[in-house]
């Protein structure tokens, strides 16, 4: 059986979201947007203080800064799509909308992951070789690090999109996402995707696999300084400034591999709830983190709490 009708190519996409269970879709539309809104405010608030307190003119809180603008700019490429797919009874999206937002989502992605590993290196010049801090981690190197993190997220998201839009998609036009989600959109293609699997597969190396090898690397070495600290308030001290960056990889991959690394079911009757199960995992992983990065931040770092402080006095 032919998959599609090759005289008429597609021209747009349905999204389905959660018309299967409308009744969830109420309770859905107010958790996220609570959770956008927060994320709205709590990553502003960051980057207001990275600005304005002089005393966080530093590399890390300049990583944190972009960190925060980058989480701002992923929620908002698929959020609004989302929440309006609550409302409107007919979820559709156009083909170039569709691409506009993979494109988005795809870069601020790739970016995090780079950037991610960016912040272990700060972090490990920081510890391991303190004197040398401030030459290694200059404002002529620290800025280009963060240039090069977008760069290369942006790079990669056109390729990847690039290939995907050149497809030719030519029947079955429901997206079972709330989003155009690249995998979901490429399960619609109606020719052979091999160059797209690979192509993909390459990225995952070089954005998945190298920042973790990177960040792990890094921390073995920040956790042997630490230790060889004498003074237990040392070693307090010392860990506490990079147990934020940490908790934020762990939870950033963690979810990550839970997301694409769980293995598809074969039942087919459980395809209805692992289809479920996978889009209320990509909610926790487009929306939970970058609404717990400055939660976290916050909560463990004395500086930025000092900073929202007296941005908080001056209202």
């Amino acid at each position: 059986m032919e998959k599609a009708n090759w005289s008429s190519p597609v021209v747009g996409f349905i999204l389905l979201g959660l018309s299967g269970h409308p009744r969830l879709e109420k309770t859905f539309f107010v958790l996220i947007l609570l959770m956008y809104l927060v994320i709205l405010l709590g990553n502003g608030v960051l980057i207001l203080v990275s600005i304005l307190d002089s005393r966080l003119h530093m590399p890390m809180y300049f990583f944190l800064g972009n960190l925060s603008f980058l989480d701002i700019c992923y929620t908002t490429s698929s959020v609004p799509l989302v929440l309006d797919g609550f409302l409107t009874p007919k979820k559709t999206i156009s083909f170039s909308g569709c691409a506009v937002q993979m494109f988005l989502s795809f870069a601020m992605a790739g970016t995090e992951c780079v950037l991610l590993g960016m912040m272990a290196f700060d972090r490990y010049v920081a510890i391991c070789n303190p004197l040398r801090y401030p030459v290694v981690m200059s404002r002529s190197a620290y800025v280009p690090m963060a240039v090069s993190s977008w760069m290369a997220g942006a790079a990669n998201s056109l390729v990847q999109i690039s290939l995907a839009v050149q497809l030719p998609f030519c029947g079955d036009n429901v997206i079972n996402h709330f989003t155009c989600e690249i995998l979901a959109v490429l399960k619609l293609a109606c020719v052979d995707i091999t160059i797209n699997v690979i192509s993909m597969g390459v990225a995952n190396v070089i954005f998945l696999v190298v920042p973790v090898l990177f960040i792990s690397v890094s921390y073995v070495f920040i956790i042997a300084t630490i230790l060889r600290i004498p003074s237990a308030e040392g070693r307090k001290k010392a860990f506490s400034t990079c147990s934020a960056h940490l908790t934020v990889v762990v939870i950033f991959y963690g979810t990550l591999l839970v997301m694409y690394g769980k293995p598809k079911s074969k039942d087919p009757k459980g395809e209805d709830k692992e289809d479920l199960s996978d889009k209320l995992i990509s909610i926790f992983y487009g929306l939970l983190t970058p609404m717990l990065n400055p939660i976290i931040y916050s909560l463990r770092n004395k500086d930025v709490k000092a900073a929202v402080r007296n941005l908080v006095a001056q209202k």
